[in-house]
């Protein structure tokens, strides 16, 4: 009897489904809003992608979350922790996350951002590469990373801005952990070639615009 389907599970987890619109290297999402189901959001799996966040910091102790994708099961999320900007990158809910921290922030508006450029793949498949971490157009931490070819999520727990979903991407934090003293603008997450430097120039020109 001929199977079925004979696809690697590979294959199976990283085969685009019908969407209602074409693919997008660039997407904008603003803050108060539901969070977005994974089918639609950005898909920065298996390619280098850039986060980008224009944020202004009105509170000294400004907190929580700018950007979370996925579950404990795995995701990544962009938040701010005793005044220190944090990227973290959960690996298949594995328990040690790997982890990008800035220098403490002071109040001010800022573009807050990280790279994840993709060099090979791993041995399961993996995307391995390099993960920057920015303030403004500064390069403020720096190093290896591994992300996941599969969704992060089978169900639930999609793209949210401004908050993460009811089960925490990190272990640096727990809940929802709303973003709080002051004001998320706009996340920008994109997988296109150019280069970041040159976004960070195009986000900033938002608060110009403000």
């Amino acid at each position: 009897m001929l199977p079925l389907d004979d696809r690697t599970i590979v294959e199976v987890l990283t085969t685009p489904r019908p969407a209602e619109e074409e693919p997008r290297e660039r997407y904008v999402y603003y803050p108060g809003t539901s969070s977005v189901p994974e089918s639609v959001a950005a898909n920065v799996r298996g390619r280098s992608y850039k986060i980008l966040a224009d944020v202004e910091i009105t509170d000294a102790d400004c907190s929580g979350v700018i950007f979370a994708h996925g579950s404990r099961f795995g995701g990544h999320s962009l938040f701010i922790k005793n005044k220190k900007l944090h990227y973290v990158y959960n690996f298949l809910g594995i328990k040690t996350e790997q982890k990008f921290v800035s220098p403490e922030l002071k109040p001010g508006k800022y573009t807050l951002g990280m790279e994840f450029i993709r060099e090979k793949a791993g041995p399961n498949h993996e995307s391995v590469g390099t993960t920057k971490l920015y303030v403004d157009k500064k390069v403020v931490a720096e190093g290896p990373m591994r992300a996941q070819v599969g969704k992060f999520t089978l169900c639930g727990d999609g793209l949210c801005v401004g908050f993460d979903s009811a089960d925490a991407v990190s272990q640096e934090y727990k809940g929802s952990n709303p973003f709080k003293g002051g004001t998320i603008l706009l996340v920008g997450v994109t997988v296109e070639k150019k280069q970041y430097l040159d976004l960070e120039t195009e986000a900033a020109g938002a608060f110009a615009r403000d």
